[in-house]
């Protein structure tokens, strides 16, 4: 039973490989994606070496750089390339093959995304003090005084009057988008 669910996980992983490599497949290693990303300067790997990564196949060093996680998805790099290549796909691929492996090193962004989405979907939009609340307490148990760190941010935006405090689990908005969310997933699963 386990060992069919793994090799399932490892084909899935290599089916989402395989998309990343035919994104970039024609890429020249030009260096426009890295001249264009805002947030090469703090990555291990540029975006250029990063696809060259890929190309070769070196999947241990691209799941052991924080290249991937530190894209924002601002598309510049795949509204520049010369080869018109899907790059920010490329990038969330990544991150997808990451989530689904339940990487430690990537577990708090992942936990930021599912509780940033998980607000969206329950509310229309993000209530950031019910978001902040279940993304601390999803990664509470390994790191209790994380909230802290945090406390003095939460108290500037309150006095600016830019959050608001709330019932952080109060009753569902009226503008819930979870059959959107739905009807979303089915359309992947079709895919």
């Amino acid at each position: 039973m386990i060992r069919s669910y793994v090799t399932k996980t490892n084909e899935e992983e290599d089916k989402i490989f395989a998309k990343v490599k035919e994104k970039v497949s024609a890429c020249i290693q030009c260096g426009t994606c890295t001249g264009s990303c805002p947030n090469a300067f703090a990555m291990d790997f540029t975006p250029r070496h990063l696809w060259r990564m890929v190309l070769m196949d070196k999947r241990d060093e691209i799941f052991a750089s924080k290249t991937f996680i530190l894209c924002s998805a601002c598309y510049y790099c795949t509204l520049r390339c010369p080869r018109g290549l899907l790059l920010t796909e490329a990038m969330e691929d990544l991150k997808e093959i990451a989530a689904k492996k339940n990487m430690g090193k990537y577990k708090e962004s992942t936990e930021f995304y599912k509780n940033f989405m998980e607000s969206v979907k329950r509310h229309g939009r993000v209530k950031e003090t019910e978001f902040i609340t279940r993304y601390f307490m999803s990664l509470s148990m390994k790191k209790p005084f994380l909230p802290l760190k945090y406390t003095p941010v939460g108290i500037k935006l309150m006095i600016k009057g830019k959050l608001a405090p709330e019932n952080p689990f109060g009753a569902k908005s009226e503008k819930n988008l979870e059959s959107v969310f739905n009807k979303a997933a089915q359309m992947e699963e079709k895919v």
